[in-house]
């Protein structure tokens, strides 16, 4: 069950485990983003059902964790033990960890009970996890450290272990971002949407975002847009292929204004669209509309 055997199977399938706050979702997300059909938190006892039939069509991700409903360290076991006999894909179990100080700091900050001590402390609830996980960690294929990882470096990880040639092919990221908060982290070209009329200053405007059509219609009605717009297709129209050429199977365009909240939340979106309907596999993240969705963030 290792990587290198994925070589000469065509499809994988990847369980994604861990204690909570480890990154599972991001990983979960992560691998549906490479091409992997993804689901989180189907029961143990349904996986098996899900794989008869016919052959898979492509490779599948399956997110478990102690919120499953009939999760048990020894059934997890059995059913890593026994899906090899029920198909040719080849077979990974993955675990996530992270220092206890992490997974105090990560899951503080969603505000939610630990579903291993939802009457008890946060620490008593990482630490049952971590006890109830421990022989998972030891019989995983693939172990993780997260503790000094951010979401970005985790998918770089997943994308070097999972991205086959021919599989997956080139997975383009777009990020909007405010350029008052610097360029994410591992951003491979970013463009500057500055220069377009900002939405911020019509009062009809500013509390919308870049993802509503009234943006979009103001942010094109620049005269500069149209230009713009088509130097970024065809700039990505030549390089895009060249990075698939070159074995590259995970790109990241930035695309930046002031706030992060209209202009360059517009163009990706846009750009997204154009993208995808070129074959491309796009996915888009909207960095400060992200962080304002998050409980106690505040718009600046």
């Amino acid at each position: 069950m290792s990587i290198d055997s994925a070589q000469s199977n065509p499809h994988r399938i990847v369980i994604v485990t861990g204690p909570s706050g480890a990154g599972r979702s991001t990983a979960i997300n992560a691998l549906e983003d490479l091409g992997f059909e993804a689901i989180d938190n189907l029961p143990l006892s349904l996986i098996p059902r899900l794989l008869d039939g016919r052959p898979l069509s492509r490779s599948v991700a399956l997110g478990v964790d102690v919120r499953n409903r009939d999760f048990t360290t020894k059934a997890l076991m059995q059913l890593v033990d026994a899906l090899p006999a029920q198909t040719n894909a080849d077979v990974s179990l993955l675990y996530l960890n992270a220092r206890e100080d992490v997974l105090i700091r990560r899951y503080s900050e969603t505000r939610r009970p630990h579903p291993m001590a939802p009457n008890e402390s946060l620490q008593e609830g990482i630490r049952r996890e971590r006890e109830l996980l421990g022989a998972i960690q030891s019989r995983s294929d693939i172990v993780i450290e997260t503790s000094d990882m951010s979401p970005h470096d985790l998918r770089d990880e997943l994308t070097t272990l999972f991205a086959a040639q021919g599989e997956a092919g080139l997975s383009v990221l777009l990020n909007s971002f405010s350029y008052k908060r610097g360029v994410p982290h591992g951003v491979d070209m970013a463009f500057d949407c500055r220069f377009l009329r900002n939405p911020h200053w019509d009062p009809a405007l500013r509390d919308l975002t870049g993802q509503d059509p009234r943006v979009v219609s103001y942010v094109m009605a620049d005269d500069r847009f149209s230009a713009f717009f088509e130097k970024i297709n065809d700039l990505t129209d030549l390089l895009l292929p060249a990075f698939h050429d070159e074995g590259k199977s995970y790109l990241t365009i930035g695309l930046g204004c002031t706030g992060g909240k209209h202009r360059s939340v517009a163009v990706a979106e846009m750009m997204g669209k154009a993208l995808a309907n070129k074959g491309w596999q796009v996915s888009i993240r909207h960095r400060e509309l992200e962080r304002r969705a998050k409980p106690g963030a505040r718009d600046t």
